[in-house]
């Protein structure tokens, strides 16, 4: 099987069996338990468990998106064309991270293991809680889907929230609200903790307001 196909079939036969009871934070980190099961033979299933950290909802413009790190040579071509056209337009920028933990093989079947889940999940009353069916050759990619269906679902009342705020209007600059908050932020942390001034300045450049801040940028660093 090509790796396409592979790739298509682990889409197609994975199944959120317990969804989250809430959608992702608006103006804060979500932190999600997953338990994604595979079956590894007839009888026998595999369960990871893991945690996906979604952080807080940003709001970017493909002008910013052109300064990120991290994408294709396709992927930043696309990002190109659409920063050549629309450079301020806002969307909303979604990070994540996952934080793998135990895995273990279960001599039970995938039904079974899913009930013993369930019923510790409810026992802990957590509503942030997940758990997955996927494929075991691809569980990435099972695990990937889930990430990408929770995005879709949370999206549209993230950016209503954000709009309510008025996070997502964009100054003479370019620069959305959402930024010039979270530039904020990142001073105070580096105000409180000088280790943090390097993420203040990759953010800054990637904005291209470097100049705009210098003076405030400096200022933390007199009498220290």
């Amino acid at each position: 099987m090509e790796t396409d196909d592979k790739i298509q079939y682990a889409i197609e036969h994975t199944e959120v069996i317990r969804p989250l009871r809430q959608s992702l934070a608006t103006f804060g980190t979500t932190n999600v338990s997953y338990y994604l099961i595979t079956e590894l033979m007839k009888g026998t299933s595999v369960v990871r468990e893991g945690r996906v950290i979604a952080e807080r909802p940003r709001i970017v413009t493909p002008a910013y998106l052109i300064n990120l790190e991290g994408f294709s040579e396709q992927a930043e071509r696309f990002i190109q064309m659409m920063a050549e056209k629309h450079p301020h337009e806002p969307g909303v920028f979604y990070r994540y991270k996952n934080e793998p933990g135990e895995v273990n093989i279960v001599s039970k079947p995938m039904r079974a293991v899913v009930d013993d889940i369930n019923a510790r999940i409810d026992s802990q009353n957590d509503p942030l809680s997940v758990i997955i069916r996927g494929v075991e050759e691809l569980w990435d990619v099972s695990l990937l889907k889930f990430t990408y269906e929770l995005t879709r679902s949370s999206v549209y009342r993230n950016v209503v929230e954000l709009e309510r705020s008025g996070l997502l209007n964009v100054d003479e600059a370019g620069v959305p609200g959402d930024a010039r908050s979270y530039i904020d932020e990142l001073f105070e942390e580096a105000r409180r903790d000088p280790s943090k001034a390097p993420q203040l300045v990759v953010e800054l450049r990637r904005w291209g307001l470097f100049r705009e801040y210098q003076d405030r940028f400096f200022n933390l660093f007199k009498g220290r």
